[in-house]
């Protein structure tokens, strides 16, 4: 499963692609969620882009996203606060 709901947050499993075009969700990949993101894999820049447009997206503070594991892999899994916004777009997701 590509997330997991606990009491007042939500856990995304997350492969990111950096070096795109631009910061967008590309969809479910296997127990992922797919998103590009245009920074490189250099020095962290991905990943302060990938909590930017998480926070952008979801409409949270970047301080209340955090790392829970992969902060050096594609593969990584993201603890965000979960709000109105958040549940949509599971709702959203599942039914494409």
């Amino acid at each position: 499963m590509w997330y997991e709901i606990k009491e007042n947050f939500v856990i995304f499993t997350i492969k990111a692609q950096p070096n795109s075009s631009k910061n967008k969700i590309a969809g479910i990949l296997g127990d992922s969620l797919k998103i590009n993101i245009k920074a490189p894999a250099v020095e962290g820049a991905a990943n302060k882009e990938l909590v930017k447009f998480l926070s952008k997206t979801f409409k949270v503070a970047k301080s209340e996203i955090e790392f829970v594991s992969g902060e050096t892999s594609k593969q990584k899994r993201i603890k965000i606060p979960h709000n109105e916004l958040v549940e949509h777009f599971i709702t959203t997701m599942q039914e494409t």
